[in-house]
């Protein structure tokens, strides 16, 4: 290419980006206009390497159109972030890429978006990952859509990659993809976050001859300060009083749904401005939120990684992280948020004493055991027809969450497929990796140590974050705390925190009937326990530890017989009253709970009975990893005693998980004729380690 079709190319490039950008002084960043050269005039493979907010979206619909101008066909773009992209499509409009998406919240609009691909009326075309699953597509479309295609593009395409933070089996997918792409056909995958590990897996999923564009991952401005482990009331005491006084708008990232709706109550409740944001959180409350965010209604939202890849607020002040992350990596990907058009922003990262549990809990569960992985593909193999999920779930001591993706990962190595009925075994030879699953664990772990090397570190924050992404420009920023040798304490007042103190002592818990038994029909309504009452959620910083010591010693504080009986009989009061208490029998530590129930009654004023005993033991219910296995662990484990009182009853149990105990015991007193129950339990532990 001569200089004078180089400087036309940039020339005509420039155009595109100042439409797009809707500024005529708009000019290519470093990287930007070589990584658009490679794809339209040299038609490489790319992988963009670039820190968030550098303007990756730019590349490839700059990229289109030029294509589209020289006869090519749509791109093809996949991306997790189909309803974080609005505001790109809107913009790329504006040079004329007319983009389209097929998504399940757009059905109804399938047919006519096929339509115009046939036609030639649609320039990008946007999947999720989870879309390659779906066998119509891939069989009617798909094919036809890679023959055609102009371009492929993979965002945050570290998601490829099991050695990467954000893995998803799904993206394991698009290396099918990239077979059915005709020879010379460009594809660019983009992410903020890989290092060099991630980078060799995926150029070995999108080709050996792979144009790498790697920029420097250093954010000025971005001011990193850590702060030493504190317990939780302290923790919420520092962003009630800190909060109000950063500038702007922030995120506070907390590891569970649990942690980020208490952090937003809690700041709620002291006035902030603040909204949840979780994967648990529906759809259209996502998107408020982050519109809310976005201009600036809210003052903070507390998030789980849910909001993670691709939301951009380039105001953004602050992102204060509640807990620890499990890696360094996922750390920059969040707290990189902050500041990416403003002079001065922090990140601050504060430490709780439940963190390594957590991220421990996240490390082990990532991937399904060998022998999780032999019997679900042994059992498809012994069955003549598909299996359902619920089927599945009673054969295999597996929680649904972690099922769903072992079917996931079993599907994409082809040893299982999924059919409208089921599930059932291919013809395909399967074998489980339990060398790469060994590998991966042990690079969490080597992660997770890291993580915990950061934050105990001397050296330039930024510098050791940018070291761990093989950032080979990181040098030091000079306004860490540590640049700074800035350490403060986490200095809170002592009303704060006793403010703190009685938001978790004093938050509500509503206990739920379950109202179905698994694959086996709904309860009737005369056999269902009224919603109940939970004093604490496990491990928190009101009477969380006051439990835990009571559980571990074999009798609980007469501090906590006073708060259960004051939330049961101010707060809840039950409505008919209970007449008498009873409790869940155990044979392991037959008085703990007994006790308990006999100290509530008596400060209730109403006589306790041993109305239920156990007839058989079980496994702890924790141990039992699905609904299907919780009930069948404990369905026949108790019975009724004769001459039990009948009325309105008090059931008492010290810890509430499945709920499938008190559900079995209440529709045997309500058997019995006795009821209505009203079941109360001291702490709930269910969703203690739920993520996003």
């Amino acid at each position: 290419m001569s200089n004078q079709q180089a400087e036309n190319f940039a020339a005509e490039a420039q155009l595109c980006l100042r439409a797009l950008t809707a500024n005529q002084s708009s000019a290519f960043r470093p990287g930007q206009l070589e990584a658009i050269e490679q794809l339209v005039l040299r038609r490489k493979r790319v992988l963009l390497v670039q820190r968030t907010g550098w303007g990756k979206s730019a590349v490839y619909f700059i990229a289109t159109r030029l294509l589209r101008d020289r006869g090519a066909g749509p791109t093809l773009l996949v991306s997790p972030l189909l309803a974080l992209m609005r505001n790109q499509i809107e913009a790329a409009r504006r040079m004329g890429v007319r983009a389209a998406t097929i998504n399940s919240s757009n059905q109804e609009e399938w047919d006519g978006v096929y339509a115009k691909i046939a036609s030639d009326q649609i320039d990008v075309l946007l999947i999720s990952p989870e879309r390659l699953a779906n066998r119509e597509f891939r069989s009617a479309h798909l094919p036809s859509l890679t023959q055609r295609g102009g371009l492929l593009v993979v965002d945050e395409v570290h998601c490829i990659s099991d050695w990467g933070h954000d893995f998803r089996p799904d993206y394991r997918r698009i290396k099918g993809v990239l077979d059915l792409l005709p020879h010379g056909i460009p594809v660019l995958g983009c992410t903020a976050t890989a290092n060099n590990r991630v980078v060799d897996d995926v150029a070995e999923q999108l080709g050996t001859e792979l144009v790498p564009i790697r920029g420097p991952l250093g954010r000025d401005g971005l001011q990193l300060r850590v702060f030493a482990p504190a317990p939780q009331q302290k923790r919420l005491a520092w962003l009630a009083e800190t909060i109000p006084r950063l500038p702007g708008t922030g995120i506070v990232y907390c590891l569970t749904v649990r942690d980020a709706e208490r952090v937003a109550s809690w700041l709620i409740s002291q006035g902030i401005n603040a909204v949840a944001y979780t994967g648990g959180s529906d759809n259209d409350h996502r998107l408020e939120a982050e519109q809310q965010l976005l201009s600036n209604q809210k003052k903070v939202v507390a998030a789980t990684s849910a909001l993670g890849m691709g939301f951009d607020k380039p105001d953004l002040s602050f992102v204060i992280h509640y807990q620890a992350p499990g890696s360094p990596i996922a750390y920059y990907q969040q707290v990189g948020r902050a500041g990416r058009a403003l002079a001065e922003s922090w990140g601050i990262l504060l430490q709780g004493y439940e963190d390594a549990d957590i991220q421990s809990f996240f490390v082990n569960t990532a991937f399904p055991t060998a022998d999780q992985a032999h019997k679900i593909v042994g059992l498809l193999e012994q069955t003549a027809v598909p299996m359902k999920l619920s089927d599945i779930e009673r054969e295999v001591n597996i929680r649904r969450s972690r099922l769903e993706r072992l079917l996931k990962i079993l599907e994409v190595d082809s040893a299982i497929e999924r059919v409208d009925s089921g599930w059932q075994r291919t013809l395909q030879p399967w074998s489980y990796d339990s060398e790469r699953v060994e590998a991966v664990t042990a690079l969490r772990r080597e992660e997770q140590a890291q993580m915990a090397e950061y934050a105990r570190a001397d050296q330039c924050r930024m510098e050791l974050l940018r070291s761990y992404l093989d950032d080979s420009q990181a040098h030091p920023c000079g306004i860490c705390d540590n640049c700074l040798a800035d350490h403060r304490e986490l200095s809170v007042s002592t009303h704060a925190v006793q403010a703190a103190v009685d938001f978790l002592r004093g938050t509500e818990l509503t206990l739920e009937p379950r109202k179905q038994i698994p694959g086996d029909g709904r309860i009737p309504k005369d056999h269902l326990c009224e919603p109940g009452r939970v004093l604490a959620l496990w491990g928190d910083g009101g009477w969380g530890e006051l439990i835990q010591s009571g559980k571990a010693e074999g009798h609980f504080d007469e501090e906590l017989v006073e708060a259960s009986a004051g939330l049961i009989s101010e707060r809840w009061r039950p409505d008919p009253a209970p007449t008498w208490v009873t409790y869940v029998p155990s044979l392991r530590h037959p008085e703990l709970v007994r006790g308990f129930a006999r100290r509530i009654a008596q400060k209730l004023a109403i006589p306790c009975h041993d109305a239920v005993v156990k007839i058989h033991d079980t496994q702890p219910q924790k141990h039992m990893q699905n609904s299907a296995q919780q009930y069948v662990n404990i369905k026949d484990a108790f019975r009724v005693v004769p001459e039990t009182p009948l009325g309105p009853v008090l059931l008492v149990d010290d810890i509430v998980d499945s709920r499938w105990t008190f559900t079995v015991i209440t529709s045997l007193l309500r058997s019995a004729g006795i009821g209505p129950v009203f079941p109360f339990a001291m702490a709930d532990t269910s969703g203690r380690s739920a993520r996003d």
